[in-house]
């Protein structure tokens, strides 16, 4: 019998599998197969675990040592080779569960890749080597993620976390003084003047400068299909936070209570907690009680409590709306919208003194 027939190499596995079993079977040692290579014992260990590819010289020496022809080895290198970058099963399933058609759309994915250039993609996208260190990385938030799906919208974690990758990445790239919360907190009186500016070209960038300068990256991303949500919390480091809100609501009522309640996120609670707003999460009582904590720390921030009884007793007309807003120095549509939330007035009534904006 030949030493090639002895082989029977499985090619999905690394060819120095099938040296190991030929060097087992002739009670080879390393040692002196790496002396017969003339190779170094790293060199050898390295060839058997895969890291170390088969050349054309050490196809060569393999034929003089183990026997089998070149062309059986270089054949073994280039099938196993191309094994590893062919998608398998569960790559597949992991594609699937992320909004791949949005991520190529938004241009998030670089170069429009094509077929099997679709996973790498991801993968880099993602900054892991395969789908197991994603999961092994994002194993935390699929799981508490992993919403219920309604008849109006349907809910896919993987969307959801992609949404958050993509702020991550654009707000590692902001400039941002050391975490600040004092000067966060003073910044947040110059940002409430900002609700009054209708165009978002230009309060957009006084308003990142402004939270830039305390510590805190604030990066719009739009939600990719299957993502809800509206605005998340983290910190990128001990010295830096990011502040994350997305195109979901076009309304200024919507946008600058999320960022408020985000704010809020950062100011009140643990540096090591992940806060994603506008998804069907499990929740459990000490998160329901966060969640309620930011949202009256947004409502004290844009109705502050010395304005407080006077918001409660507005009359319903709008002058009378637009002339407290003005006291207040924020945009009449907040005052609207927190009179709907608090069921002051109607959901349908008012909302022409709502601005809506029109994102590039």
């Amino acid at each position: 019998m030949s030493a090639a027939e002895t082989f029977n190499p499985d090619w999905a596995s690394p060819p120095g599998e099938t040296i190991s079993d030929v060097l087992h079977e002739r009670k080879i040692s390393i040692d002196d197969f790496a002396e017969k290579m003339q190779k170094s014992r790293q060199e050898i260990l390295e060839l058997l675990d895969g890291e170390s590819p088969i050349t054309l010289g050490t196809a060569r020496r393999l034929e003089k040592v183990l026997g089998a022809s070149v062309n059986f080895w270089m054949s073994r290198e280039f099938r196993y080779r191309e094994r590893l970058t062919e998608p398998r099963v569960e790559d597949n399933l992991w594609l699937q569960t992320l909004p791949t058609a949005d991520m190529l759309k938004f241009g998030w994915l670089g170069s429009m890749p094509k077929g099997s250039d679709l996973l790498p993609a991801c993968l880099r996208f993602f900054g892991v080597d395969n789908v197991a260190g994603w999961h092994r990385i994002y194993a935390p938030l699929e799981q508490r993620y992993s919403f219920r799906t309604s008849a109006s919208f349907e809910s896919k974690p993987g969307a959801l976390i992609t949404w958050l990758r993509r702020g991550e990445l654009e707000g590692s790239v902001i400039d941002c003084a050391p975490w600040n919360p004092l000067a966060f907190k003073s910044a947040l009186d110059s940002v409430r003047g900002l609700t009054r500016e209708g165009d978002p070209n230009r309060f957009l960038p006084a308003l990142q400068r402004l939270c830039a300068e305390a510590g805190v990256a604030v990066a719009f991303v739009r939600s990719p299909n299957g993502s809800r949500a509206s605005g998340a919390t983290r910190f990128l480091s001990k010295n830096k936070a990011l502040l994350l809100l997305s195109f979901r609501y076009l309304s200024d009522d919507q946008l600058w209570f999320s960022f408020f309640h985000e704010a809020g996120h950062l100011l009140l609670h643990d540096l090591n907690e992940v806060f994603v707003e506008g998804v069907e999460a499990g929740t459990t009582e000490e998160l329901e009680a966060k969640e309620r904590q930011a949202n009256e720390f947004a409502f004290r921030v844009l109705i502050p409590p010395e304005f407080e009884r006077d918001f409660f007793a507005l009359p319903q007309n709008a002058f009378a709306i637009a002339r407290f807003a003005k006291r207040l120095g924020i945009a009449p549509g907040i005052v609207v919208g927190q009179l709907q939330f608090h069921r002051r007035v109607r959901p349908n009534h008012f909302n022409n003194l709502k601005r809506r904006y029109e994102w590039d």
